[in-house]
């Protein structure tokens, strides 16, 4: 894999300026590197990056990659994964067909539509709680620290059936699994894993003697053929909930609030038409969606993609951000639009990966901008948009302060 020919010395995909915009260098991207080398300054890990829609949407079909670490031979797991391997590697993104097809199965019969439109009078409440928290603090406050970071936190514990004092805990141990890349990070996260593996192993011990009407009861009960899920696909379908519940909820939140922001026309639009709030969801998750790059895959061959040669074992991601933005698929596509439709976004992911949680990430950002709108009727940033801080982050996309004017 040779040097990527995007970046000036010095500049990588982490660099602050690329976190506060990456859409130039995406546009780029795709018009002469659709198939971009990457190297992850922190880690000192190389990989392929793809950034057209239409070869977003074919690598979830591509038998020549597999998601699977375990088809890797152990130098490159070793390289790649390193200790988080062996307890996180059995969940819905990193198997493939028949075991993907299995756990998903299995995962898809207690994460129910039902089950979360159940969910939505407990949201409302926790929305009101959150939003008087914040209106407490004064004339204004950080939406991020007081309303998007708490939220999903305790939507998904309160799924999971974690107790409310261990919540803290587990917003922690969230945060050191997307600390920055670096040395002092890679030991936090250790020491992470370590604490979340034994407070799992407990709790799971405890839920199967004493079964209780939420989702961990109803994953160590689920059945599918004779079939369950093992310690080790639970843990990993778990810490999976967990993560992608929480940072990907919160960033959401906060960039679709910003957006709005920065496009008061759009914003009268959904005060005068609510009906509108569910494709405006859809909006957020195309034009500022959450979630960038994808989990790592791997070529099983030796094969050629627009041009780059591509080396067996070498890794690729694909970039969703980006893709939502080819002007190949959408019209305008850097033109924020409430009333888009169609709007076929990947920012939920495609195919056999789409997101499992997409319906409740979609209820909890119903609940709290249909709240915002109506609470919230002049609230405004409290600072310039292009002053605002984004996380170092490349796999997620979020602010790291939202602050608000009421």
């Amino acid at each position: 894999m040779t040097a990527s020919p995007l970046f000036a010395e010095g500049e990588t995909l982490w660099s602050p300026h690329v976190r506060a915009n990456p859409f130039p260098l995406y546009k780029r991207m795709r018009e002469e590197f659709p198939v971009a080398p990457i190297t992850d300054p922190g880690l000192g890990l190389n990989f392929w990056l793809l950034t057209r829609y239409q070869d977003v949407v074919s690598m979830v079909r591509d038998s020549r990659f597999t998601n699977d670490p375990t088809q890797l031979p152990e130098a490159v797991r070793q390289r790649f994964f390193g200790h988080t391997l062996g307890a996180l590697n059995r969940h819905l993104l990193t198997v493939d067909p028949p075991d993907h097809t299995r756990m998903r199965s299995l995962v898809s019969k207690v994460f129910t539509p039902r089950r979360v439109e159940e969910l939505r009078p407990r949201i409302q409440t926790l929305c009101s709680e959150l939003l008087e928290g914040l209106l407490a603090r004064g004339s204004g406050g950080d939406f991020l620290e007081a309303f998007a970071f708490p939220l999903p936190i305790i939507v998904i514990a309160e799924l999971l059936g974690i107790p409310p004092e261990d919540r803290d805990r587990f917003r922690e141990w969230t945060r050191s699994f997307f600390a920055p890349p670096s040395q002092g990070a890679r030991e936090k996260v250790r020491e992470g894993h370590q604490l979340f593996f034994k407070y799992l192993e407990d709790f799971f011990a405890q839920r199967r003697q004493q079964p209780r009407e939420d989702l961990t009861s109803a994953l160590i009960a689920a059945e599918e053929q004779g079939d369950r899920l093992s310690n080790q696909e639970l843990t990993s379908m778990v810490f999976l909930l967990l993560v992608a519940g929480y940072e990907t909820t919160a960033n959401l939140l906060g960039n679709g609030l910003l957006e709005l922001l920065r496009h008061p026309e759009q914003l009268q639009r959904l005060r005068e038409d609510r009906s509108l709030l569910p494709s405006a969801v859809e909006e957020m998750m195309r034009y500022c969606g959450p979630f960038e790059l994808s989990i790592l895959r791997f070529a099983k061959e030796d094969l050629e993609l627009h041009g780059q040669r591509i080396q067996a074992h070498e890794a690729v991601r694909v970039n969703f951000l980006a893709a939502d933005r080819d002007s190949e698929q959408f019209s305008e596509p850097d033109r924020f639009d409430v009333g888009r439709t169609p709007n076929k976004h990947v920012g939920f992911g495609h195919g056999i990966h789409f997101c499992l949680g997409a319906p409740l990430a979609r209820l909890e950002a119903l609940v709290t901008f249909e709240l915002l709108l109506e609470r919230l009727p002049e609230m405004r940033l409290a600072v310039a948009p292009e002053t605002l801080a984004w996380r170092s982050s490349a796999q997620s996309r979020g602010l790291a302060s939202l602050p608000l004017l009421f």
